[in-house]
């Protein structure tokens, strides 16, 4: 299984709720992982901001970096260049898209023209739609939030 991992889905895993676990499985029994270097900055901001509003402490906000970036080192990490650009100013099957989230779709989109067997592994409900308006596969199965 091929898996993009966008943030929703990180962050679930990262911060231990409860779907977590699942997404921590799904993860680990790809036999590839693409990710946006989006879904890196946004965990890492969603880790920074957790930290200042007291969600995490000091040392599980530096456990949740270090899982991030274990992690990372084995997955393909796709850069936001200009064709991703272009493409996520197009329309979408189902707007209003917000700028981020069509970035993750236009990378999605850029991945899954080689990746056939492509999951996009999401809980974002905007980024599910679409995917799945757009015949990509999405993961978890009834993943919805």
């Amino acid at each position: 299984m091929t898996l993009y991992a966008e943030s929703s889905a990180a962050l679930s895993w990262l911060f231990g709720e409860p779907r977590g676990d699942e997404v921590s499985r799904l993860l680990a029994s790809a036999s590839t992982i693409f990710a946006s270097e989006l879904t890196l900055l946004e965990c890492d901001r969603a880790i920074r901001a957790a930290e200042a509003r007291g969600r995490l402490d000091a040392m599980a906000a530096q456990e949740a970096r270090s899982r991030l970036e274990a992690a990372t080192t084995s997955w393909n990490v796709h850069r936001i260049g200009s064709v991703i650009m272009d493409r996520a100013r197009r329309p979408f099957p189902h707007e209003p898209v917000r700028a981020l989230d069509a970035l993750h779709l236009a990378t999605v989109l850029r991945i899954g023209a080689f990746r056939r067997d492509l999951q996009v592994l999401t809980f974002d409900r905007r980024i599910r739609s679409n995917a799945a308006a757009l015949g990509l596969e999405v993961a978890p199965v009834d993943g919805e939030t």
